[in-house]
This record gives structure tokens, C-alpha cells and sequence, in this order.
């Protein structure tokens, strides 16, 4: 599983389309505009007509917290306040704590008064899942802590969920029933779309309508072939503070283009230990193997291909990784090595993409001796034994070190296998 933040404003988005559906009595009519350097005001005015009639509220939607604190959210503002907050902090540098990085994406809502504001924040673990729930919600829920219930849910008990809930409402809430409702249903939306964390701090609830004034949020993205339609137009953003490298905006351009999934993430450009992983579920277990046996920090990328991508769309994505790897020797002379794992596909054509694969090797032959590469190969599905052939007859004729595994080689066998060359 991987947990990637989502912006607050698709967070609503998706949980209007939710609550509409599945809990009609409870009333969440989500507005809300994102501002970007790019962004029209005319053409943004002229499809959200509301922005002209509201108070509203601006504020960076970049996956950081404590926009509050920093100055960082304007209230109570009309629509020439805020294109003028907007525009002298647009594409500036701000530092959240150690992290500095330019903003340049706002979200817009209207501007909700109101007296009595609460926090709920539900998380996964590895035994189940937990709700928190407080009357106190605002900036500084760490510093009433005490105020917070927490319901737990274990993983193979789903049963009883909203009498639990119900014993965990606060005694402050008067609507108990209604809150009741509504975190049950919210905890719905929260398992059936597949979110990690979701927070609304605070939130508000007059009568049937319920105000999430603030939403941090976090998705299993490995969930996202389940959920396509669910989560709609939807990207992850880069982390507050992480700017993408050239290759990772190739990566993404090839992505954009395909019906297949490209992802890459740089990790560690001088890293020793690379990886080519298809599927984003053994993407997860080739990276957690590799941490779990000590790599982590010798670890280049994270990364994933999928879908069946054709041998032009699997070249292009093995020769940004090659490139990646073989930039610069190891300063101790010892090998890089590169994985290039998955399961056993279903559907994706083995041997189509390690002709991709194979061609790439064949470009970066020089580059790849010269760090002293070794590469470790396993994978099955659709003509695997023709793609393995492929790519073990390549190793021979390129002269470079290269030990291919099948189906009956675990996963994390040849992790093992990679590693323990790693540290020659």
C-alpha cells in the first residue's frame, strides 16, 4: 500500500458525490474553485457565479498543514480581496517548518459563519481502523488531545460499527444522533474509496448541513484501478516541498499519454539499488522487501508499469531508469544493481514489453558495464517464458551480468538474491 495526499479540494469533491448518494438527509453542497498560475479569473468568475455573491475563504491547497498559524488563509473576503491575497503569494517561497517551496495552487470556498465546530480524523493500521472524534475541533486539537474518543475497528470485525461510534460521540455534541449518522457515514466513504487518513478539522453541522471547513487526506493508490471512476479526474500532486526531477516529468508526460501506468519517483540519484517493477501492488512488495532487508537508503526510485504498456511506452521507461543508474559510479567501486520484478501478470504482454526492455539495455551497454551494473530479472504472465529467453539471450550478447527468474522464484527471494550482490 501506498499513501499518497490528495488535495483538499478533490477530498470534498469526492465526498459530496458520496453523501449525495448515500446519505441524502444530510446535506453537503460542495463549491470550491482551485487557483493556479494558469488560472482565467473571467472565465472562473463566469462558471461559479457564487464567487461574486459569497464571503469567501482562500488558501494553499499543497498538502501542508497549518495554513492558520502561517498566515496563510484569508476569511471573510470578496472575490477583489482575494485575487489580491491570491496574486501576492502566488509562485512565492513560504517555509512551513524546514521545508520551503513556492505556492501556486489556492482553493476558494465561501466563507461559513458559525459557532460550534468539532474534529474527526479516521486512519488505517495494520490491525484495523481507528476514529478520533472531538467537540473541540480547530488549529490546536493536539493541545486538548484529552478531549479526543477514539473508536476502534478491527480489520475482521465490521460489525456493530455505528453502536460504537454512537458510545464515542462527545457529551458537548447535542445532535448526537445526526453526528452519529454522519460518522458512520463518513467511515463508509472512507473504506469504500480507499483513503488511508482523512481528517476534517474542524467541521460543522447546523441542522442537515454539514460545513468539512478543513480536509487532510491520503489515498491507497494502489487501490486506483478499483476506484478509477469513484475518485474521477483526479492527480497526485507532488509533497509540499519536493520539486520533480526532469525525468519524473517525462515519466508523467508518457503516463498522461498512455492507457497504460508509468509512475517514477527519485528517491536517491546516487542510489545503488534500482528498481523496474511492474504492477503497483509488487511495487509496494519489492520496495518494502528491500527496506526490510536494509536498502533503504541505497534505494534510487520508487516506480511502477502497468496495463500493458507497448514495447516503445516499456523502452522509453527503461531507458529514464538506465539513465538514472549509470550517471555516476558507486565512490566505493562496488556494483549498482537493478531489479526488473512483478508478479504474474494477468493480462500484460511479457514479452512485448522486454523487447522495450532489451533495447534499452542494448543503448546503455557501455554505461551499465562501466558502474559495474548487475541485473536481476523475475517475472511471469502472458509469454513470460519468451520474454525471460529474450532478455537472458540479451545478457550474453551484451556481455553483461544478468540472472533471470520465473514464476517459481519468489518475489522476495530475489530481492534477497540482488541484495546480497548489493553489498559485495
Amino acid at each position: 500500500m501506498a499513501q499518497r495526499g490528495i488535495r483538499e479540494y478533490d477530498a470534498k469533491r469526492m465526498l459530496a458525490n458520496y453523501l449525495k448518494d448515500n446519505l441524502p438527509e444530510i446535506a453537503f453542497e460542495f463549491k470550491g474553485v482551485l487557483v493556479t498560475p494558469e488560472t482565467d479569473w473571467d472565465v472562473l468568475v463566469k462558471e461559479n457565479p457564487w464567487l461574486t455573491t459569497e464571503k469567501l475563504v482562500a488558501k494553499p491547497d499543497q498538502l501542508f498543514g497549518k495554513r492558520g498559524k502561517h498566515g496563510l488563509v484569508l476569511v471573510n473576503a470578496s472575490l477583489d480581496e482575494v485575487k489580491a491575497w491570491i496574486g501576492e503569494r502566488m509562485n512565492k517561497d513560504v517555509t512551513i517548518g524546514q521545508v520551503t517551496n513556492e505556492l501556486n495552487c489556492f482553493l476558494v470556498e465561501p466563507c461559513v459563519p458559525h459557532e460550534k465546530e468539532y474534529y474527526l480524523a479516521m486512519t488505517t493500521e495494520r490491525e484495523g481502523d481507528k476514529i478520533f472524534i472531538s467537540a473541540h475541533g480547530g488549529v490546536d486539537i493536539e493541545e486538548v488531545w484529552d478531549t479526543v474518543n477514539e473508536v476502534f475497528i478491527p480489520i475482521l470485525a465490521k460489525e456493530n460499527i455505528e453502536e460504537k461510534i454512537a458510545q464515542a460521540i462527545p457529551e458537548e455534541i447535542e445532535d448526537k444522533e445526526a453526528v452519529t449518522r454522519l460518522v458512520k457515514a463518513l467511515y463508509d466513504f472512507f473504506v469504500d474509496y480507499h483513503f488511508t487518513y482523512l481528517e476534517f478539522n474542524p467541521f460543522v453541522l447546523e441542522g442537515n448541513k454539514f460545513f468539512p471547513l478543513d480536509a487532510v487526506a491520503r489515498l491507497d493508490d494502489t487501490a486506483q484501478f478499483e476506484c478509477v471512476e469513484k475518485w474521477g479526474d483526479l492527480t497526485f500532486p507532488t509533497p509540499f516541498g519536493r520539486k520533480s526531477t526532469p525525468e519524473e516529468a517525462y515519466v508523467k508526460q508518457l503516463d498522461a499519454k498512455s492507457g497504460s501506468s508509468m509512475k517514477l519517483t527519485v528517491l536517491n540519484p546516487k542510489g545503488r539499488i534500482w528498481t523496474m517493477v511492474a504492477g503497483g501492488g509488487a511495487s509496494v512488495v519489492y520496495t518494502d522487501t528491500i527496506s526490510d532487508l536494509g536498502g533503504a537508503q541505497e534505494l534510487g526510485n520508487y516506480g511502477e508499469y502497468s496495463g500493458n504498456p507497448t514495447t516503445d511506452e516499456t523502452y522509453e521507461y527503461a531507458k529514464t531508469l538506465l539513465d538514472l543508474m549509470t550517471r555516476e559510479k558507486d565512490p566505493q567501486g562496488r556494483p549498482k544493481v537493478l531489479i526488473i520484478g512483478g508478479g504474474i501478470a494477468n493480462f500484460t504482454d511479457v514479452a512485448k514489453t522486454f523487447d522495450g526492455i532489451v533495447k534499452a539495455l542494448e543503448d546503455y551497454t557501455e554505461k551499465l558495464k562501466a558502474v559495474n551494473a548487475k541485473i536481476f530479472v523475475r517475472r511471469g504472465g502472458p509469454n513470460y517464458e519468451k520474454g525471460l529467453a529474450k532478455i537472458k539471450d540479451a545478457g550474453e550478447r551484451l556481455g553483461l551480468s544478468i540472472e533471470v527468474y520465473g514464476p517459481e522464484a519468489h518475489m522476495t527471494r530475489v530481492v534477497k538474491l540482488a541484495l546480497e550482490e548489493q553489498a559485495a
